[in-house]
């Protein structure tokens, strides 16, 4: 069959629309960190970085403790990634295989949890946390992000073990495996990509806290780069260059992770959707 080269160009460029529109706010990040004062409120629009302005990035990291905060910020994340994971996976298996009386309810609270917005639980679960000795704790913060994001992976991973056939689990236990060796040795390894794109999701509500970050934080020591970030943001003035230098190496990280392991999230988001 013979190609047809108007589509095959049109593909092309559509692409290459879409990978300018997705790189271009990285690109003017750059540009406005190594821009001057005089060009950045000057009449003519700046295209092209000044590399001669580098050196702002040194200043910032030299200045700053950008280092501390993206150190916290992947603290977190990755807290909030492995415990999430470590919970969810039994919860979603439970979810999908047992039946026991209040499953509906379970599945319609762990629902119900993701209409409740973060500002509204700040206040409670600051008394909690101050109770439990948790306020200015990263690990108060990894809890806090568990808990709003764990009923998504689990959901994920319901979904997930829903589309195996039963047929494997009965041959495993007919071969003397428990249901933990069931769960660990038959339903993991199917179900990787979700757990990928479970851990994925994790990570981010965890890399990019910020309101519980900056409520339950009061130690500089122990903020994310979120809220060091922000913290730029003056009322009478605003290092724009230093902003955007520091805003640039906090979001690198993030979208060079992301691409390691979109095509983990794309199989993890569908597989659910498949019965085996």
């Amino acid at each position: 069959m013979r190609k047809n080269p108007i589509g095959t160009t049109a593909r092309v460029v559509g692409v290459l629309v879409a990978l300018g529109l997705a790189v271009f706010p990285l690109y003017w990040m750059f540009v406005t960190s190594l821009t001057s004062d005089h060009n950045l409120f000057g009449n003519h629009v700046q295209l092209l970085p000044d590399l001669s302005r580098i050196g702002v990035y040194a200043h910032a990291l030299v200045s700053q403790d950008v280092v501390r905060w993206l150190r916290n910020s992947l603290i977190i994340a990755a807290g909030t990634c492995l415990l999430s994971i470590g919970l969810a996976v039994p919860v979603g298996y439970a979810l999908s295989r047992f039946s026991f009386r209040g499953k509906g309810s379970v599945a319609l609270g762990l629902f119900l949890t993701q209409m409740l917005p973060e500002a509204l639980l700040v206040v409670p679960l600051f008394a909690f946390f101050r109770t439990l000795g948790l306020i200015d704790s990263l690990p108060g913060l990894i809890l806090a992000d568990t808990a709003f994001v764990l009923p998504i992976v689990a959901f994920i991973l319901k979904g997930a073990i829903d589309g195996i056939p039963r047929e494997l689990e009965e041959a495993a236990r007919v071969d003397g495996c428990r249901p933990l060796d069931v769960l660990t040795r038959i339903n993991l390894p199917l179900i990787a990509p979700s757990v990928a794109a479970g851990a994925v999701i994790a990570f981010f509500s965890g890399w990019n806290e910020y309101v519980f970050a900056v409520t339950f934080v009061s130690d500089p020591s122990k903020q994310p780069a979120s809220v060091g970030v922000a913290s730029f943001i003056g009322e009478l003035s605003t290092p724009t260059q230093t902003l955007m230098a520091v805003a640039l190496m906090y979001t690198l990280p993030a979208v060079v992770f992301y691409l390691i392991a979109q095509r983990h999230v794309v199989a993890g988001m569908t597989a659910g959707g498949v019965k085996g």
